[in-house]
This record gives C-alpha cells, structure tokens and sequence, in this order.
C-alpha cells in the first residue's frame, strides 16, 4: 500500500512539474511576463483607462502649481502583464497646452475585485 501511495505521488509531481514548465516555456503562456495587448484602437477598457491616466494626472498638476491641462487623444500601444492584479504598460497619445502632439508613457495596476486603479508612472516618453 505504501508503495502505490508514493507512486502515485510521483506521478502527481511529475504532472505538476510538466504543467508548470510548459508555462514557463511560453507553450501555454508567459507567467508573469508582459503580454502585447493587439486590439488597442478598439480596446474600450484600454482607451478609458488611458484616458484617466491624463485625467488623474491634470487634477494633479492644476493642484500644485495651475498648469494648463493635456488633452488625450488615444492609446497607441499597450502591454499588460498579470501581477497582483493587471499591470498596463500604455503608450498614450496626447497633446500639450499649445495643441502639440506628445507620447507619455504610463503604468498603471488595475485590481478589479478592489476596484481600484494605482497610476504607478506617467512621464513624457523619451521616444518623442
């Protein structure tokens, strides 16, 4: 009996190690690493998320020193990556106070259970 038993333990392990290793090889999916997002333009949640990203970040600056607001225009780019929660990594089209174009870049964790939204960066993209 003993040695059915650890038999069958040995062939639970080993699934669980196949399993865990497929993973990790990228045959069913990166753990933990970013994954591009495809249909960002038509990504309702994407758009709305950077969306407020520019909000939060106008309310901010209006606060501390009366600066003239950014105006969104739409995410060109977005990665996502599970974590505790969804980390967006968001490249954000926007234009300045004098109507010029600019790219910030963004990363913010989404935890839905908690409905909460934590804007980790925003800051101009050195790819300008």
């Amino acid at each position: 009996m003993a040695k059915s038993t650890l038999s069958f333990t040995i062939i639970i392990l080993l699934t669980i190690v196949t399993v865990l290793s497929l993973q990790v090889n990228g045959l069913g999916g990166k753990v933990g690493g970013k994954q591009k997002i495809t249909d960002v333009k038509s990504n309702k949640e994407v758009q709305d998320l950077g969306r407020y990203c520019v909000e939060q970040y106008n309310m901010k600056q209006s606060k501390h020193n009366g600066a003239k607001n950014l105006m969104f225009s739409r995410v060109v780019d977005a990665e996502e990556q599970v974590v505790s929660g969804i980390k967006y990594y968001l490249k954000i089209d926007v234009a300045n106070p004098e109507g010029v174009p600019q790219i910030f870049d963004a990363i913010v964790v989404v935890k839905p259970w908690a409905k909460t939204k934590e804007i980790l960066t925003f800051n101009p993209s050195p790819t300008n």
